[in-house]
């Protein structure tokens, strides 16, 4: 769409959306690679992603500060406001990335909420946050950031192990952080918004830039294991075979079977035969199952029907079925309110307000255990995210932060949360 049709709200944030664009750029260069971003937690590239969005903080207005988990902060608050006792509107994702990563997944809800610091209400305190932990691309838990935040850390973390067998104590302290001082991150807060692009391509489809988040799928996580018996490739006759991988690969296809009769989505995405010689029947495998939807008793019901026919189905073969669920996170459903005050700044826009969940996990998941939570979408291209290729447009950016502001002024002109 020319700049010129585009909403008077809209064309006012593309000065912004190039802004946030070209600090998204800068950021995807802050990589433990020289040829693809790839930044984790508490390591080297962590911490000078930290400085460079906190200067962006600080020339933007806020007090900014580093927590005690490693989120980078800001807060501004309005003439009027205490922070102590003012209401606190946190915006805000994460700066974590998976390996070979895209440059707005997380990042861009860091930026755009570092634009929206006009729109302090004189009695409201305003905090945006930088997480550390979202994509657990280091330690394997994912969240750990946004929990702290939330009060709700595990004091079993610290005793995980990144892939060079630094423990995340370590880690800590290689940082500069203390493990003495990590309960002090967690604060209240009043309402939690966060604006992401979509992951997936259902706004490409319907030629939306931006939809409201109903709420975030809860997932299953196990690992699978099926049991045969090695063999030789060229002397075991066929029909006397307990070949581990034919089971795993019915299995694979059950999956997606049952899932579409489920009305969720159910993954396998890592499968591992054993011993993995070109020549010999595989006597092992193991491989992951991912499940996800908004209700957890729909997850329960699919694990049960799955688990009795993947025991059918490898005792037809002679092989045995192991299962342990390693990953159980409830759903989080987004606020109606937050959701409507979303609903009337699209419609002030001009632009429908889509309503939709979310497959994919998000630091909103921590902070709704404290607060109300509200998610928007923001179109991208193919639906394409975890990947180098991942793009958006300085239009919809603009419409995305157009979309952040009108729902922060529904919030502060009409308070209606709880």
């Amino acid at each position: 769409m020319a700049a010129n049709r585009l909403p008077k709200a809209v064309q006012e944030e593309l000065a912004a959306a190039r802004r946030v664009m070209s600090r998204a750029d800068q950021l995807a260069r802050i990589s433990a690679s020289s040829n693809r971003t790839d930044r984790r937690y508490l390591s080297a590239e962590h911490k000078q992603a930290n400085a460079l969005v906190g200067d962006w903080m600080s020339e933007a207005g806020f007090k900014t500060s580093q927590d005690a988990v490693g989120n980078i902060v800001g807060e501004a608050l309005g003439a009027s406001a205490n922070a102590a006792t003012s209401r606190r509107i946190v915006l805000g994702s994460h700066l974590d990335t998976v390996p070979d990563a895209g440059r707005y997944d997380g990042m861009l809800g860091v930026l755009a909420a570092i634009e929206m610091n006009d729109v302090v209400a004189s009695d409201y305190t305003l905090e945006i946050i930088g997480f550390g932990d979202e994509e657990g691309s280091r330690f394997g838990t994912t969240l750990m950031t946004s929990l702290a935040r939330a009060g709700a850390w595990d004091e079993a973390w610290w005793l995980l192990q990144d892939e060079n067998n630094r423990t995340l104590e370590q880690a800590f302290l290689d940082f500069g952080l203390s493990k003495t001082s990590v309960q002090t991150a967690a604060r209240d807060a009043d309402v939690y918004i966060e604006l992401h692009i979509e992951q997936g391509p259902v706004l490409e489809a319907m030629d939306l830039p931006v939809g409201i988040v109903t709420g975030i799928a809860g997932a299953k996580r196990c690992t699978v294991t099926v049991k045969g018996l090695a063999g030789h490739a060229g002397t075991v006759p066929m029909a006397m075979r307990q070949d581990a991988l034919v089971g795993a690969a019915s299995c694979v296809t059950m999956t997606r079977d049952l899932a579409l009769e489920h009305g969720l989505t159910a993954t396998v995405g890592a499968l591992t035969p054993k011993p993995g010689a070109v020549n010999v029947i595989a006597g092992q495998v193991e491989f992951s199952l991912d499940i996800r939807s908004l209700q957890s008793a729909e997850i329960d019901a699919y694990l049960d029907v799955w688990q009795q026919s993947a025991r059918s189905l490898c005792a037809a073969l002679d092989l045995t079925i192991d299962l342990e669920v390693y990953h159980d996170a409830a759903p989080a459903l987004c606020s109606p309110d937050v959701q409507d005050a979303m609903a009337r700044a699209l419609d002030t826009l001009q632009l429908p307000p889509h309503r939709m969940p979310s497959g994919a996990g998000h630091d909103a998941m921590a902070m709704q255990r404290i607060c109300p939570v509200g998610m928007l979408f923001l179109r991208c291209e193919g639906g394409l995210s975890h990947h180098p290729d991942e793009a958006v447009t300085v239009e919809d950016v603009a419409w995305g932060l157009a979309a952040l502001r009108g729902t922060l002024k529904q919030l502060t002109t009409n308070w209606e949360l709880g």
